[in-house]
């Protein structure tokens, strides 16, 4: 009898777990793939490049949601077995509360190993491959580079700059600072290139320019000028300056903690200043630490078992555990933000949840210990 109410209870959670966390992570996703769209129409990656890198980013949101989507799932589960009226007969059949409690305690283990799954595991590495997608991708669009009275200079070495945009979709004076020899590949110092006219190919690739002359500066201090009636530049195969060095969130955890504890390890999110070492500290406590306030607000919202519809305060009830429950998660937020300072701040952030767990659970015992009817 037991079984069939506790898998009945899992797969109610579930449910709504599942529910309440995709549901979050949709609209959160969807926010951040439109801020994400400066990719392509700033930096001028592909939209392939885009939907990927926003995709990959999926497990991050997750990671964060999943303690907030437990907080919900729980009292959802709860609300709604009291509302059909199912607790009551729960009890009346001679179950215990402490039962339901240590039910809740078991599945906020394992939501808690699949957190500490995600965040030392699926999410660096996601994010890592993210990064490598934009550090590989090259420039796709060339009529991302060229904006009206602006000068551009999202590909490193080379500024862009074009007056306007007439009613025929030319571009009209034209200016191109290559300090790289990016395009003129041919000349040994920077490039000037003028033009008076300009248009996109039809591939996206190309930019040809009309009526213009090219400054080119050689090392020795020489400038030769070039005039042209028509010229086409490939800027296809550019990379742009978006940062595609990993950061500390898209670094192994392995890396992370032989970066912590291993001082003669060598590692480019692994510098020895002050702030460095905190911020390091810092991440590596949010992924381990992060998953034990799972089980303390799992616990918290076992006290909507004691309410009753007989009592006046029933609607309060529910209200007062979410709130608390909240603001255990923000806390912890604001707590992790400290821990990397130093080993103090960092041994009070990990004893928070695992030295309330055994007070909250021992008043939960006091408090349902007169509520068994058997």
């Amino acid at each position: 009898m037991k079984n069939r109410i506790y898998t009945y209870f899992f797969h109610e959670f579930i449910r709504y777990f599942i529910v309440v966390l995709f549901a979050i992570t949709a609209v959160i996703w969807t926010i951040q793939a439109v801020n994400f769209l400066d990719l392509v129409t700033d930096d001028g990656h592909a939209f392939k490049i885009y939907l990927l890198y926003t995709l990959l980013t999926l497990p991050k949101i997750i990671t964060k949601l999943i303690p907030f989507a437990f907080l919900f799932a729980s009292m959802l589960t709860i609300l709604k077995l009291e509302k059909d009226n199912e607790l009551i007969i729960l009890w009346t059949s001679g179950l215990n509360k402490m039962n339901i409690v240590n039910l809740i305690f078991r599945i906020s283990l394992v939501i808690t190993l699949f957190h500490l799954f995600m965040s030392t595991l699926i999410n660096p590495q996601s994010l890592n491959f993210a990064r490598g997608l934009i550090k590989d991708s090259k420039l796709q669009f060339a009529s991302s580079l060229l904006k009206e009275r602006q000068f551009n200079d999202s590909v490193k070495d080379l500024t862009v700059f074009v007056e306007k945009k007439n009613i025929k979709g030319e571009y009209e004076n034209i200016f191109l600072r290559d300090e790289a020899r990016i395009i003129s590949k041919v000349s040994t110092g920077s490039s000037t290139i003028f033009a008076k006219y300009g248009y996109v190919s039809k591939d996206k690739k190309k930019l040809v320019l009309i009526d213009g002359n090219i400054q080119k500066s050689d090392e020795d201090g020489s400038i030769n000028i070039i005039t042209f009636q028509k010229t086409q530049l490939d800027l296809s195969g550019l990379s742009t300056k978006t940062t595609s060095a990993p950061k500390i969130q898209e670094t192994s955890t392995l890396q992370i903690l032989k970066c912590v504890f291993i001082k003669s390890f060598k590692s480019r999110n692994c510098g020895k200043h002050a702030e460095n070492i905190s911020d390091t500290k810092m991440e590596i406590n949010r992924r381990l630490g992060m998953p034990f306030f799972i089980p303390l607000i799992g616990l918290i919202s076992c006290f909507l078992l004691a309410s009753g519809r007989e009592s006046k305060f029933n609607f309060l009830n529910k209200y007062i555990c979410f709130a608390f429950g909240f603001f255990i998660l923000f806390i912890s937020e604001i707590a992790v933000r400290y821990s990397g300072l130093s080993i103090k701040y960092t041994a009070i952030y990990f004893f928070f949840p695992v030295g309330l767990l055994p007070l909250v659970y021992l008043f939960l015992i006091r408090n349902f210990k007169y509520e068994n009817l058997h």
